[in-house]
């Protein structure tokens, strides 16, 4: 019995990482889930990245060696709700 013990024990402690190793959370199953994980935050920076490209622009059109004077005038409108009485307003969103 006693010379059973040991391999029995490196036995069970093989099959016990062995599982962890397929079931836990860094475990072989666990990959496709880091995969959609991945896709997704893929998704989130490309959106975020045009968002930050688009307010990239509008800076450099606001610098003061050179502003826009439509994105100017379309700020200040913004900013102070003043609309000449013969324009019309679409609202974007």
């Amino acid at each position: 019995m006693k010379r059973a013990a040991w391999p029995a024990v490196g036995l069970t402690l093989m099959t016990f990482f062995g599982i962890y190793a397929v079931l836990g959370p860094n475990g072989m199953l666990a990959y496709g889930d880091y995969k959609r994980q991945l896709a997704k935050r893929e998704k989130d920076y490309q959106v975020l990245d045009h968002r930050r490209e688009v307010l990239k622009n509008r800076v450099a059109l606001l610098n003061p060696d050179h502003a826009n004077p439509d994105m100017v005038d379309e700020m200040t409108r913004k900013q102070l709700n003043v609309v000449h009485p013969d324009e019309v307003i679409i609202p974007n969103k």
